[in-house]
Formats: structure tokens, sequence, C-alpha cells
């Protein structure tokens, strides 16, 4: 069956993502409207203490976004001008936008071929005297290679901070990713493993680190500044750093907080749809299928296939036309930063500096994974995916 016929059969289209939100939530939400309170308050703080305890650590922190809190910690560092931070090519480009916005320069690094994270030996050759921090993004929701990682950063006198914006939940080696360096920052965007619309967490076992995000990410202003408008708090309050606005809001807290209750079953969901993928596209070769080291627990926010291009007659991008044609929805993650005219044209990057991501993107194909996925959907999406490789083969 053809990809137009399919369509014409009543085959609805199947989504890359859909927000798994219950009347729960919405309840949650409606009656934070209903309290009086919105912002930043006591569900707020409830919500961190949750977090905190979720994954391990002794402070979290919310944020009105990831990208806050990757620019907070790096904020905190407190980065000189010319200073470097190494951060994977294959991320977000608020990964490294934040180190730009900090002052700082990123230096690209290049990605292992079977993970797609972040290439440790690569990370080495490319420390030097002005190398400050290490940025590990966990690809996907698979953890990089921390205790390298953390070698290297101990070697090298850098700091370390996890971008986790797909790695809840997501553990290394028996540890809670969020527990494991010196920061970690988690994305809470309407397509992560636990949403609030928008908003993020950063974690952290140093109370002295922790206390200058939370008065950073409000103006700047003391302690408790937040309670001045309750019965409790006090109008008066000091500005001591010129901070920013990322603050998120009791109303994503009360979203988040019963996210939080759900998402062990949303992660059990999310894994038997990865089992699924990788049993029904298992006995096709043209398909390369995400690596799982054994010593991590995958989060499974991503599911990233690649096309073996030498053993087909059309490129990943005609795939992906066939795939929308046949009412799949699917995405790539990510264009690689060196790609993107900023990174090239400001600091020379190209596929040469860069050669692994530069093949490996070019091959990447993320397919529809969240928790409301039927398995009727998931081997629909599969079947199609492997109708146009079988129609399209060498």
């Amino acid at each position: 069956m053809s990809e137009k016929s399919e369509q014409q059969v009543g085959l609805g289209p199947i989504p890359f993502y859909k927000p798994s939100v219950s009347e729960e939530e919405i309840a949650a939400v409606v009656d934070t409207l209903r309290s009086g309170w919105l912002t930043m308050g006591p569900k707020t703080r409830l919500f961190e203490e949750r977090f905190a305890t979720e994954v391990g650590a002794s402070h979290a922190i919310a944020v009105s976004s990831a990208t806050a809190g990757l620019h907070l910690g790096l904020d905190a560092m407190d980065l000189q001008p010319g200073d470097e931070v190494l951060v994977p090519t294959i991320t977000f480009a608020s990964t490294a936008a934040t180190v730009v916005h900090a002052g700082a320069i990123p230096v690209l690094v290049d990605c292992e071929a079977d993970t797609l994270n972040m290439d440790v030996d690569d990370a080495a050759r490319k420390c030097g005297p002005r190398t400050k921090a290490i940025v590990p993004v966990h690809l996907a929701g698979h953890p990089c290679e921390m205790d390298r990682i953390a070698a290297l950063a101990a070697e090298r006198g850098l700091r370390v901070m996890e971008d986790a914006a797909h790695a809840l939940p997501a553990s290394y080696r028996g540890r809670s990713v969020g527990s494991i360096s010196e920061l970690t920052v988690f994305s809470f965007y309407a397509t992560k493993n636990l949403t609030t619309g928008e908003g993020g967490m950063v974690t952290t076992d140093n109370a002295e680190l922790a206390d200058r995000i939370r008065m950073r990410r409000l103006h700047g202003m003391s302690r408790d500044a937040w309670k001045r408008y309750r019965s409790d708090g006090s109008w008066r309050y000091d500005v001591a750093y010129p901070g920013f606005k990322y603050n998120t809001t009791d109303v994503a807290a009360a979203l988040g907080l019963v996210q939080l209750d759900r998402l062990a079953a949303m992660q059990e969901r999310r894994m038997a749809i990865a089992r699924r993928y990788m049993a029904a596209l298992a006995d096709c070769r043209e398909i390369e299928l995400p690596a799982v080291r054994p010593e991590i627990g995958h989060a499974w926010h991503l599911f990233i296939v690649r096309m073996n291009h030498d053993m087909l007659t059309i490129h990943r991008d005609a795939v992906i036309e066939a795939m929308t044609a046949a009412g799949v929805g699917t995405s790539v993650h990510f264009i690689p930063l060196h790609v993107h005219s900023y990174y090239r044209d400001r600091f020379g990057y190209n596929d040469a500096r860069l050669p692994e991501a530069s093949r490996q993107w070019e091959r990447m194909i993320s397919l529809p994974l969240f928790p409301a996925l039927s398995d009727a959907d998931v081997d629909r999406v599969a079947a199609t995916l492997v109708g146009i490789v079988e129609r399209n083969r060498r």
C-alpha cells in the first residue's frame, strides 16, 4: 500500500509529539489559578523540594526554561571574556548560545559514532589554557560518559554542567542524572518527558552555587524577596547583583507536581515503545537503531534512527518526505551547531573540524515517541519506514 493510499483509507496522521496531560494536571492548574498566587511561590518551592528528592540532589532551583538554567549556571561560574566552554556540536542552539550570553567562547566538540554524545577524546584535544567548563548533553536521553568527563574535568580544572534537557529520568552507573555533576539543567518544555509547558530546573549539591542561582534568577534580589507580597514577607529587599527574570510560576509548578507523580508510569510507557520499535526494525539492515550502553538508564526522550545511505537509492531527506506523505510526523535532532551560519561565520567551524557529526547528522531521523502513542501507532510508524526502505533498496 502506498503512502497516498494509506491516507485515502482513512488512517489519521500520527504526530511527532503529543503532550501527556490528564484531567489531574488541569485540575491542579485551575486550583492554582483560584488560589490567588500565580507567580513563583509556595507550589514552586514544593516542586523544587520534590524534584530534588526525585533525582537525589541537595538543591533544585526552578527556572523559566532550560535555556535560562544553562545561562544561570554559566553566569554563576563567573566566566571572563575569552574563557572557553566545551559543548557538543550535536545539540540544540541554546547549549552554545548561553555560553555566548555569558561572555565566553563555545568550543564545539565532535560526537561518538554510536551514541552521538560528546566525544571525550575530542573534548580533551580541544581543551586549552582558556577552557574553564564543559557542558555534556545527554542526547535523546542516553547519558554521556560521565566518569571520563569527570576525570577530564579534574585533570584540567574544569567546571561541569550537564545539559539534561532530554534526560529525565536517566541514570549513569546507578546514579540519577541530576546528582552526578556540580550542576545539571533539566527542561520542562512541552515535548519533554515531564512538562510544565515551559520551564526548567537546575540541580546541585553545592549550597553556595544554589544560593547564587536562586538570587540571580529573580533580578539579583535578596533571599525570599519573592515573598514580599505575603503576610510573612517584607517590602524591603536588596539587589545584590544585576540578575535576570528567569523565575518560574506556581501555575507551571502545579502542572509539574502532577507530572512528577506520573513520571514513572510515563517512563514505563516510553520504554515499552522503544522496545517495540527495536523489535519491529531489528531485521532492516538499512536502518541503524539507537545504541544503548549497558551502564546507563535511558530516558528515551527521543528514538533516533539512522539511514544507511550506501544501501539506499534515496537520501534521509527523501525518507522524511515519504514519511510525511504517509501521515507520520518525524524530526531531526539536531542540525549540528557548526552547520548554522552564526557558528560557521563567527567562529570558523566547518565539517572538516567536526567530521563524525558531519557524517552522522545527515543520516538521522527522530521517530514519534510519547506516552499516548499506541502499539498500533508504533507498528504503523515502523511499517511505514520499512516500506519506504524496501521500495528504495539498492
